[in-house]
């Protein structure tokens, strides 16, 4: 599944061809993704773009009548490409723009969405109950340390919790609480204040350090055999099967909340 890293490259690589452009023609291969698209979205022919931002791991695509909210669900992604340009499996939405470019959705496994709200986008259910941005101020070593506090719960579960902080996902939080030397499974309210203010700037500085690294090939986005750029080159724990790259010692994998955690033992506590 797309995760923030991968969702503010793809916002990055499409942004330059959207914002402040005209879609010319949407055309709806495919409604049912995870939630039906609104005949809503077939009355957009006019309108222009303002802006293309993210919220979480949702991009938003404000216009005059409200905006589209877009979701890469596991298997999405977004693709700048010129219109005459052929249609490709799985390719379930072509926004068409005015300059002769189409952003193109294709979702194989359909649980992608594409809403459209009237209001406010960060007042939709799905998002006005969202936690801080990871990179934000709002969230540093206090704000952790507080939403930690008196918890039983693994400090790998809270910080991937959306309503704690945002787009913290399965691979980037078992990366961080590695260079953290923190267990998955350790109780957040266990944790000292100062270890958790460590464990934000280590959340920071790596997904910081996963969107540069999308970041170098944000050009694929406008072509047609290109992909966007993702962190796992750079992995030092999740999927490792073998030795610690600190220790040496083994690399665990275990099971929580259905994800798997990859640590080590001996680093991790």
């Amino acid at each position: 599944m797309p995760e923030l890293p991968e969702v503010e490259t793809t916002v990055r690589g499409i942004r330059p061809y959207l914002a402040g452009e005209t879609i010319e023609n949407f055309i709806i291969r495919e409604r049912r993704l995870r939630w039906p698209i609104s005949t809503t979205i077939d009355n957009l022919q006019g309108a222009r773009i303002d802006s293309v931002y993210r919220r979480g791991k949702y991009i938003l695509m404000p216009v005059a009548s409200g905006a589209m909210i877009w979701h890469l669900g596991m298997s999405g992604s977004m693709r700048i490409l010129p219109i005459s340009s052929p249609v490709e499996k799985h390719e379930h939405v072509e926004m068409q723009m005015r300059s002769g470019q189409a952003l193109k959705f294709r979702d194989p496994r359909r649980f992608g969405s594409l809403l459209f709200t009237e209001h406010n986008p960060l007042d939709h259910k799905l998002l006005h109950k969202l936690g801080p941005e990871p990179l934000s101020d709002e969230f540093d070593g206090d704000y952790l340390y507080q939403a930690c506090r008196g918890r039983t719960v693994s400090i790998k579960s809270l910080i991937m919790d959306s309503h704690r902080v945002v787009g913290v996902g399965n691979i980037y939080a078992c990366e961080a609480l590695f260079s953290a030397g923190i267990r998955p499974t350790r109780e957040a309210g266990s944790i000292s204040k100062k270890r958790l203010s460590k464990l934000v700037d280590i959340i920071k500085t790596t997904l910081e350090s996963a969107i540069e690294q999308g970041g170098t090939t944000l050009q694929d986005f406008s072509q047609a055999d290109g992909q966007p750029g993702y962190f796992k080159q750079s992995l030092k724990v999740y999927g490792v099967k073998g030795s610690c790259s600190i220790c040496k010692g083994e690399i665990n994998q275990i099971t929580q909340n259905q994800r798997s955690s990859y640590f080590c033992p001996k680093c991790q506590h």
